[in-house]
């Protein structure tokens, strides 16, 4: 049948076409249709459209299905995770002491030295230079 020969030739041109458009699978079914009627150059462009759009559908679920597993099995947290987290802090936040205001007042942003001080000689220091 006309279909599963066009279904083969789209699998083997897949890669090439991409994203099929209803432009392309008009064109490809014309290509393997020729000499065929306009209503079955329409129905097979619709089936091919109708074919390509599940086979991106379960490649979607496909990539969705794996990289949840992979997120799984490297234990990141996912979004449910934080949130739940969030709403558990907020409930710990109101159960205990009221939070502290933020003081509003600018803290300075002048640098501190972290140098210590060199002290004072001592008095009974002998003098460095010679008496002549």
């Amino acid at each position: 049948m006309v279909k599963d020969e066009v279904r083969k030739y789209m699998e083997a041109a897949m890669g090439a076409l991409g994203n099929l458009t209803p432009a392309k699978a008009q064109d490809l079914a014309k290509a393997v249709t020729k000499g065929q009627g306009r209503d079955q150059v329409t129905k097979t462009a619709k089936d091919l459209l109708d074919w390509s759009n599940r086979n991106r559908e379960r490649f979607t679920d496909l990539v969705r299905s794996e990289v949840r597993s992979q997120v799984k099995t490297l234990g990141l947290a996912t979004r449910d995770d934080v949130d739940a987290l969030r709403k558990r802090v907020r409930e710990l936040e109101r159960a205990g002491k009221p939070a502290r205001k933020r003081s509003t007042a600018k803290r300075s942003t002048a640098k501190r030295t972290t140098a210590k001080p060199s002290p004072p000689p001592a008095p009974d220091a002998p003098n460095p230079t010679p008496e002549a």
